[in-house]
């Protein structure tokens, strides 16, 4: 076989395909791989003019441009990728142009080297997809990691995720759930936030508030909202739970535990004493998106919610008062200092709410119930007082005298009639606020929940003279 015999065998079965053309347009050579790729005959090829076949179309312009370079331009080969339409599909055809010489090395025509791309294209196409694909699951990662930092300094994170996670998470309603509710109150805030300081006071509700909704969370509550100094918690929403009324108990009491070092932190700054009381109870209620479209929250209402604020009303420092309903649903050990019976207002007979101080396992959370230690006066100390009604002050006056003391508590003689569990405002060294706590025979005893920052030296003052 001769060299010519060799070089046309080769060109025959190359995959690429082989285009020959005379510089007048003739095409003098096709091999089968460039008919099979432009998808026309051999023998409408071979001998065929290239401008009859291809400048008609404008769909074969790139390709025909390629053509037209390489003759306009005989000094250099020419390179491209371009588009070729055929009756199947639109294909990318990567085509490169050289010379053909004759054996005087003059050129006489040109070579169309033709490689179909067409399933490179496809997988670049693709891979540039997933790259954009991944891209944007980047972003949405990005913008999810964004709303959740945002929203989650106002929202508790498993509302947040079903705000991401749901369709529906905008979108206004609710449903009848049962459920546990929490309500926490700092004990006298408005008299401290008269006297504080207000970038100090921002400063110890927000500690105070950070360590508090640590707890909730930690217990699988969800924080409805901060306010002033309370706290609004739900326990078993959005994420249901057949131990939240257990989980909330857990909470609170851990949260009047946490007072103690709250209270450490808030010395070593110079900032006020604070107790807490909390109220829980459990009912059911509506639980969902409150709101309009322009402006909504997640929250609960119905008479269950107010039974829980008027629950926390009843409560002084230091302690946990939970409802019958809570109780009921409770199967761990309870430990009770005492039950009190009540009429709340809006309520049409009598409760017993538990003050508790301790849930056994799988909880085991305890706290120390502290006996009111008090010390008899030999002379009383004569007050003036008045009494609080919806956290109002009342404008008349009455009297009365302390016959004993204690740290946080006092035994009030008084000819006044009081109710168990009446708010009342004394004038020493400041607006003292107590609650009664108990009827003696001729006395109250009073447990204070706001004590004034000139009480300690009206005290001192008042025993020099006795």
């Amino acid at each position: 076989m001769t060299f010519n015999q060799v070089q046309d065998s080769v060109v025959r079965n190359m995959a690429e395909g082989v285009l020959i053309i005379d510089f007048d347009g003739t095409i003098r050579y096709a091999n089968q791989a460039a008919c099979s790729i432009l998808e026309i005959p051999e023998s409408k090829l071979s001998g065929k003019k290239f401008a009859s076949l291809f400048f008609d179309d404008p769909s074969h312009d790139d390709f025909s441009q390629i053509l037209l370079d390489a003759i306009y331009s005989k000094d250099q080969p020419h390179e491209a990728v371009v588009p070729f339409r055929t009756e199947g599909a639109v294909r990318h055809l990567h085509v490169t142009t050289s010379f053909y010489r004759n054996d005087e090395s003059h050129p006489f025509g040109i070579t169309m080297l033709i490689s179909d791309l067409s399933e490179l294209m496809d997988l670049k196409d693709a891979l540039k997809a997933m790259d954009q694909i991944r891209e944007l699951n980047q972003q949405l990662n990005a913008r999810n990691e964004l709303l959740s930092k945002t929203f989650g300094q106002f929202l508790s994170d498993e509302i947040v995720r079903q705000l991401l996670d749901s369709p529906d998470g905008l979108v206004p309603g609710g449903n009848k759930e049962t459920v546990t509710i929490m309500m926490s109150d700092l004990r006298g805030f408005t008299a401290i936030s008269e006297r504080m300081d207000p970038d100090d006071l921002i400063c110890m509700l927000n500690h105070y508030l950070g360590a508090m909704t640590d707890i909730i969370q930690k217990w699988n509550g969800t924080i409805i909202e901060f306010i002033g100094d309370g706290i609004m918690a739900v326990f078993g929403a959005p994420v249901s739970s057949e131990t939240h009324a257990a989980d909330a108990v857990a909470a609170a009491l851990e949260m009047e535990s946490a007072m103690e070092e709250i209270n450490r932190w808030n010395m070593e700054k110079n900032y006020p004493f604070l107790e807490m009381g909390i109220g829980i109870n459990t009912g059911e209620m509506i639980v969902g998106n409150i709101g309009s479209e322009k402006r909504m929250k997640y929250g609960v209402v119905g008479k269950q919610v107010n039974l829980c604020g008027r629950i926390e009303s009843y409560t002084v420092g230091k302690q946990v008062l939970i409802s019958p309903d809570v109780k009921a649903q409770i199967q761990s050990p309870l430990q009770i200092e005492m039950e009190m019976t009540v009429i709340p207002k809006g309520v049409d007979e009598e409760i017993v709410l538990s003050h508790v101080t301790g849930i056994g396992e799988p909880y085991d959370v305890y706290i120390a119930a502290e006996k009111a230690a008090m010390e008899t006066l030999k002379v009383p100390l004569p007050v003036s007082f008045c009494r609080i009604q919806e956290k109002h002050t009342m404008k008349k006056t009455y009297y009365g005298g302390i016959i004993s003391l204690g740290r946080d508590c006092a035994v009030l003689e008084t000819d006044t009639k009081l109710q168990l569990f009446d708010n009342i405002q004394i004038t020493a060294g400041g607006r003292l606020f107590c609650k009664v706590m108990e009827a003696l025979e001729d006395s109250y005893i009073l447990q204070y929940t706001s004590i004034p920052s000139g009480y300690d030296r009206w005290i001192r003052e008042a025993l020099a003279k006795q």
